[in-house]
């Protein structure tokens, strides 16, 4: 298991000049990788699928660097780091475009890709990029499958309810990506292992990241394991905490834990926070 910080692609003190400096920083601690993540548009009334309650979004959120191309220029700037989305809506994107986007980063990167994909939740974002939300689910799914076939040898060809692709020649093909799902709900867990896709979560409580963990194994996920985290490590124990947050101590021993779920790779988001100190505090921790 190895540690990760995302990279700060939103808020006021975002710029390519600080996001190079946190990435490079990174890699000189010897952290695992960096991530980014994808917002399209932050609504004036926030709204989530399939629950009642609004939840509004934080204000920074309403401009956040694309994910792909700010990896492209962190891949020049950087050599070993992996560099990784948690996660990309994909069912926002063409099959045949994503795929070729995928594989010319991992080709630009030497094979450093970590790629989360998630069928998305939030419905203005599904009116904003012109997809019905009723493509979630079996849609991304198809997605998946249809990006694969770009992916295969030449002549690439796929026809399927939602997608479809002439017999083509489709380049360039990857070399070093890995692929992760997105997913919370137990459905969508069944999804992503099915699929074969390693898994990325967020940790809200234990019991939540155990019950999530433990439904993707026994529907057949073999895949990576990478966990993220919505906090930081700071100076000071607290009493009241969540999972992998308080001081260097407390999170230490929280590692323990999440090592023993099978954890791959464990990532904060520092969202609002000092990155600097996130990246110094993370790198204390050493390799779990």
């Amino acid at each position: 298991m190895d540690l990760g910080i995302g990279l700060p692609v939103t808020g006021p003190q975002t710029s390519p000049e600080e996001i190079v400096r946190v990435a490079q920083a990174a890699e000189r601690a010897g952290l695992g990788a960096v991530w980014t993540y994808e917002r399209l548009i932050r609504p004036a009334e926030p709204w989530m699928l399939g629950l009642e309650q609004v939840i509004p979004l934080p204000e920074e959120s309403a401009s956040v660097y694309d994910p792909l191309e700010t990896l492209a220029y962190v891949a020049a700037k950087t050599s070993t780091i992996r560099l990784g989305t948690t996660v990309i809506d994909a069912l926002f994107h063409p099959p045949v475009v994503l795929a070729r986007r995928l594989a010319t980063l991992d080709r630009l990167s030497g094979g450093r890709m970590w790629i989360g994909l998630g069928q998305g939740w939030m419905k203005q974002e599904f009116e904003a990029a012109g997809v019905p939300v009723k493509r979630r689910g079996a849609g991304f799914a198809e997605h998946v499958e249809a990006m694969r076939a770009c992916w295969g040898p030449d002549p690439v060809r796929f026809s399927g309810r939602y997608y479809s692709i002439p017999e083509s020649g489709v380049g360039p093909k990857p070399t070093g990506l890995t692929l992760l799902g997105g997913a919370g709900a137990p459905a969508a867990l069944e999804r992503v292992a099915a699929l074969g896709l390693g898994l990325t979560t967020v940790v809200f409580d234990w019991d939540m990241l155990g019950q999530t963990v433990e439904t993707y194994r026994k529907a057949g996920g073999q895949g990576p394991l990478v966990v993220q985290v919505n906090g930081v490590i700071g100076d000071r124990p607290l009493d009241e905490r969540t999972p992998l947050t308080g001081s260097v101590e407390q999170v230490a021993e929280d590692l323990a834990r999440v090592r023993a779920l099978g954890a791959d790779h464990v990532l904060w988001q520092p969202i609002g926070f000092d990155a600097d100190g996130l990246v110094e505090r993370i790198a204390q921790l050493g390799t779990p």
